[in-house]
């Protein structure tokens, strides 16, 4: 294979163990390919080339030598500059964090890197991460690779992640999920983002948006991938993750378990309305699909409207928003992102009586949902309900989590896979949302699905 830009973490595990390449290859060719195209998609806030060129190196060496770690050593992956690296920079986005030094090393990167994972960079994002359109007036919006002519909107707020995985600068990266920043992204750009359980995986030396719903979650070219960089992120023993891997037990048993006998949820009337013609019809042939393979659908009645947990999660991100970055934002001589700063000052004026009145409801909402989806193994919905929109027209008093923030408010994992393009060549993406700590069927069905439709291709670079 030549163009190892679009080669996934699975793939490049076999190819270094066959000795088809080496990560010192995959790497230089990634990075010459980074130089050219980064100019115009703009993902990378840093690019840290000597040292990845090093550990691609030593990684060479150990991989001939006999000392392979697991499937993700040599693999090429990406941080969202909110997750620290002791000594490095991390500006959460903002221009006024441009010179803020990590006190520490993120627990998820410390095992990436432990995992043998080689380090590119750190990837754009929405200012603090807050915002699902991916744009940032001050730092630079990275550029969704699917319009050669327009700038439309990447996705938020892990913007740089979902354009460097999808324009096959890396081969993975890390994004962050409070209301949907893994899988917005992840949707509008054409790969496969997880959002975990809440509390998960670690969250410390992350640049907390929301302590409540942060959840830190792997972007990736397909299923499997995800897979291999969720059990990472998870902290388990890289030569487990490669005996299942080699064996497709464990998680990666899913790959081959199909849907045939799951029950699954559909949309309701109501939200349905919601939803842009062109997803729809990508959302319905979807239905189709994974009912020929055997699931069976039944409309979902959600326990209260999705509008209602989108106002919950707001309630709660804006509050927690306030608490941890409210000084800054009050200071009107800092440059920060006019966009995101009413967002946060926002959150100045919920009472707490409200915040906490919020958090219980949750808990109630919660316990009705998992009522409500007895006898059903997950529920399926578009991840957005418009495909990626020409940046100038986007409103940035509204948002794009109507269909994402249910998974964060009810206290859910889910999966966000695309499945089709639209007529005007844009992804559209399936979002599969189970039960709390229950991934593996969310990527059961994913990996069902994708075998199913196979590729949407590539985006149109040069």
């Amino acid at each position: 294979m030549s163009d190892w830009g679009f080669a996934g973490v699975a793939e490049l595990s076999r190819a270094y163990a066959n000795g088809d390449t080496a990560p010192s290859q995959v790497v230089g060719a990634l990075l010459d390919r980074i130089e050219r195209l980064n100019v115009k998609l703009n993902a990378f806030q840093v690019i840290y080339a000597d040292d990845a060129r090093q550990a691609a190196d030593a990684a060479d060496k150990a991989i001939v030598s006999g000392h392979r770690i697991g499937p993700f050593h040599g693999v090429p992956f990406v941080l969202k500059d909110i997750v620290d690296l002791e000594g490095r920079i991390t500006t959460a986005g903002s221009a006024a964090k441009a010179d803020r030094i990590s006190p520490t090393t993120a627990t998820i990167a410390k095992r990436l890197l432990a995992g043998g994972g080689v380090l590119l960079g750190k990837t754009k994002t929405v200012e603090i991460a807050m915002g699902g359109w991916g744009t940032n007036q001050r730092m630079g919006t990275p550029w969704n690779p699917w319009d050669a002519d327009v700038p439309r909107t990447p996705g938020g707020s892990s913007s740089g992640t979902g354009v460097s995985v999808a324009a096959g600068l890396t081969a993975c990266g890390v994004g962050t999920d409070t209301g949907g920043s893994v899988r917005l992204p992840a949707a509008w750009c054409g790969i496969v983002g997880l959002k975990v359980t809440e509390g998960r995986l670690p969250t410390d030396g992350i640049v907390p948006l929301s302590h409540t719903l942060d959840t830190p979650g792997p972007m990736a070219r397909s299923v499997a991938d995800a897979i291999v960089m969720f059990e990472t992120m998870d902290g388990r023993h890289p030569a487990e993750t490669d005996a299942d891997l080699a064996n497709r037990d464990g998680l990666f048993a899913q790959l081959d378990a199909g849907v045939k006998g799951l029950r699954l949820g559909s949309l309701d009337p109501a939200t349905r309305e919601l939803i842009d013609a062109d997803i729809l019809e990508l959302y319905d042939a979807s239905l189709e699909r994974l009912r020929a393979l055997g699931a069976e659908i039944t409309v979902f009645e959600p326990s209260i409207v999705y509008e209602d947990m989108q106002t919950g999660g707001s309630i709660i991100s804006a509050s927690e928003a306030y608490y941890h970055h409210g000084a800054l934002f009050e200071d009107l001589s800092a440059p920060m992102d006019e966009d995101v700063r009413p967002r946060v000052l926002g959150g100045r004026d919920i009472k707490a009586q409200d915040y906490i009145a919020t958090l219980r409801k949750r808990l109630v909402d919660q316990a009705a949902n998992i009522e409500r989806m007895r006898g059903l193994s997950a529920v399926l919905m578009p991840t957005i309900a418009t495909a990626a929109l020409p940046i100038a027209g986007v409103d940035q008093a509204e948002t794009p989590a109507l269909l994402t923030r249910p998974a964060n408010y009810l206290a859910m994992c889910a999966l966000s896979l695309p499945n089709g393009l639209t007529p005007s060549g844009l992804p559209g993406s399936l979002q599969i949302m189970a039960r709390a700590h229950d991934e593996a069927m969310a990527l059961r069905i994913g990996a069902a699905f994708e075998a199913d439709l196979r590729s949407i291709g590539r985006p149109p670079l040069s």
